[in-house]
Parts: structure tokens; sequence; C-alpha cells
């Protein structure tokens, strides 16, 4: 087995799989990709038959080198790529030869990129999963962030062909967001003029966010607080705080909470929102439950149809 090593570990830079699950009762956050849509189109661009480990870079500035042959790529925010001081294009596999150097600078549209390996980096799990939650110091590599100096141990896979998203499938993440906000189990106590304004009124990402969640910032949402016992957390779900300010939490969120939740976003649009930064404006739509099997159908031919919009290249 080989390896990359880290010359220059970025802003913040954390290894991710598809997540950690099955142990929120010992108090363990679900980790993962913050935008699984991009992670998981590295996988496919790879020609990976189940979803790797790969490294999880924010803002920018990562730079490793390789220490065998193989074949990588990069997908997610607009960083530039170069190997070697060469640009090379995002959504796109490329070799690399033993000795080469990937660098990327920082991004100037969202802000979450995934360098994947053919196969993955090859590091033992902690709780099934290779993904690094900072808070609880858990998986990636005694559960930190990568730094200076680290190996990261991969095999040497070979792939006949090259693959290529075409641009006009890249996503655009300089875009305001519209959240589709599936009603929960505590929407009744919100009236429909609280749920007109909550769907009415344009945020914007505040200052607060990262892996945990996004505290949004725009007109309060004034409510009647309830009692409420502490409660496990989906994925996704809106909580409404008592200065009535939405907060969207995501992957490294607590297992547990006691704010009202009116609902929770699609796990699309909950992606797309990690690639968000301070001032992006967001706005909410309701998607009522019969609306939900549409949308999963929809969600499954999109992922099942886009390798065939794949560009092959030698």
């Amino acid at each position: 087995m080989s390896a990359f090593v880290v010359l220059k570990a970025g802003v913040l830079s954390t290894l991710q799989d598809q997540g950690r699950f099955g142990y929120a009762h010992l108090g363990l956050s679900q980790g993962g990709p913050a935008d699984y849509a991009s992670y998981r189109i590295a996988d496919l661009l790879l020609q990976n038959q189940s979803p790797s480990c790969q490294i999880e870079v924010s803002v920018g500035g990562l730079s490793v080198l390789a220490l065998t042959d193989t074949v990588f790529c990069v997908t997610g925010a607009a960083m530039p790529l170069t190997v070697n001081g060469q640009p090379k294009s995002l959504w796109h596999s490329h070799r690399i030869k033993k000795d080469d150097v990937i660098e990327l600078g920082f991004a100037k549209s969202g802000l979450r990129c995934y360098l994947a390996v053919a196969g993955g980096f090859k590091l033992p799990k902690d709780f099934g999963s290779n993904s690094t939650v900072l808070r609880e110091k858990v998986g990636g590599i005694a559960g930190a962030a990568l730094q200076q100096g680290q190996f990261l141990p991969v095999r040497s896979t070979y792939r006949p062909l090259l693959w290529v998203l075409p641009q006009k499938l890249w996503p655009d993440f300089s875009t305001p967001l519209q959240l589709g906000l599936v009603p929960g189990y505590q929407q009744h106590w919100f009236d429909e003029a609280q749920w007109q304004q909550l769907c009415g009124t344009d945020y914007q990402v505040s200052a607060l966010y990262d892996r945990m969640g996004y505290r949004l910032q725009g007109e309060p949402l004034l409510y009647q607080s309830q009692a409420l016992l502490s409660e496990g957390i989906s994925y996704g779900a809106v909580q409404l705080p008592p200065d009535g300010l939405p907060i969207v939490l995501l992957n490294d969120r607590q297992t547990l909470g006691g704010y009202p939740k009116p609902g929770a976003i699609l796990a699309r649009h909950a992606a797309a929102l990690a690639q968000c930064t301070q001032g992006h404006s967001i706005r909410f739509y309701r998607i009522e439950s019969e609306q939900l099997a549409a949308y999963q159908q929809e969600q499954q031919r999109y992922w099942a149809e886009l390798p065939m919009d794949f560009r092959s290249l030698r």
C-alpha cells in the first residue's frame, strides 16, 4: 500500500466517508460529507464501487504529494486546481504519477471541495466510519483536521478510462438558494401567519455557520414558546430558538435538542446549503408530505441517469 503526504493542510481539511450511523444513542454525531452530492459524484467519476474516504477541503489551501501512480478528482466548490503547477479541471478524473503535487487554491464560489482517489483513502475506522467530527475527536486521524506531514494510505488502483462531468451540469453555488421545507410533527405549533412569514422571508446566512449547522438572519419569527423535552434531531432539521431566527442543522449537529422545529429541509438542499457562506440569500418553501414520493423518485432517477451524462477520455 502506498500513500499521499500532506504538504499543506489548508484552512480546514478533514477525512470524510458516507458518515457514521447507528451510534446516536452513544451521543456520536453522524458526520460525513457536508455536500454529499459533490462527494458522491467524485466516487462516480472514479468508478468507486462503494462510498470512499475522501478529503473535504473547506475554503482551500490544501497541497498533497502523491507517492504512487493513481487517479484522482476534485468536485464541489470552485477552487483552482493544479498538478505540478499546471491547471486542471474540477469534476474530471485525472491520472497522476509518483512525486506529483496536487494543490488547491481558495474557493471563488462555494465553500467545500472533495478530493477523492480511486479506491479511496485507507485508514482505520472509528465506530464504523472514517468521518471526522472535530467536536467529538472521532474519525479521521485522531479525530482531528489534517496536519502537515501526515501520510494518507491508498492502494494503487488502475482505471482504464477517465471521466468528465460536462460543465453544463456543474452546480452553481453563487445563486440564491430555495430550501424545500417538509413540515414535521410540531408544525401545528406555528399558525398559518407564522408559516407564511417563515416561507416569505428572505434570510441570509449569518456569521455563525459550520458543519454543525447554519444560523440564519432576517426578520425574527415571533411565536409562543412551549415546553419541549430534548429529543433526537434529524439531518436538515430547522429549529427555532427563542430569538425566532432559524437554525438549519447539518452533519455535525448535536444528537439531542429542545427547540421547536417546524420541519426539515430536503437532504439535497441541505447539501447545497453547506456550500454557502455569510450573506448568502436563503428562502424556504413548503413541501407537503404527499409531494415527497415524487421528490424521492426524481432523486433516484437523477442518480441513476447521471453517469450516462459523463464523457469518457483515455
